[in-house]
């Protein structure tokens, strides 16, 4: 299965993420995937900030997550999971081991729905070694 592949049939095709991102390679190759979207694309200087607030959570906290423009409230994360929110959107991201899969959801799904798609893609991956 190709990465675009995963962000088509797992990602959107579940109907809980809106937009989703899967950038691989160890954070120096954004992929095809993270370019081919349909709205705004992120920036490296974004994604870029978005990986350091894995490890630097204050990163975040002070500055929020900005991703495509726009900029998230940043609401809680771990040093593998990201959540923010802006409105009724948000935002679930999930760092594997090679790579980071970004969602952004909108209303009316819930945080709890995208989590959960976003997740159980991260841990297959994580268990493929990705």
């Amino acid at each position: 299965m190709s990465w675009q592949d995963y962000v088509d049939n797992q990602l959107l095709a579940s109907q809980c993420v809106t937009k989703g991102v899967h950038c691989r390679t160890r954070w120096q190759h954004l992929g095809r995937s993270l370019l081919a979207l349909r709205f705004k694309p992120i920036t490296k200087e974004e994604l870029a900030k978005l990986i350091s607030g894995f490890d630097q959570q204050d990163i975040l906290t002070s500055n929020g997550v900005t991703l495509a423009g726009q900029r998230y409230i940043y609401l809680s994360g771990t040093d593998r999971v990201v959540r923010a929110k802006l409105g009724r959107s948000g935002v679930h991201c999930m760092k594997t081991t090679q790579a980071v899969i970004v969602s952004i959801y909108e209303d009316p799904v819930q945080p709890q729905q995208a989590a959960s798609v976003v997740e159980k893609l991260g841990d297959y991956l994580i268990t493929c070694g990705y």
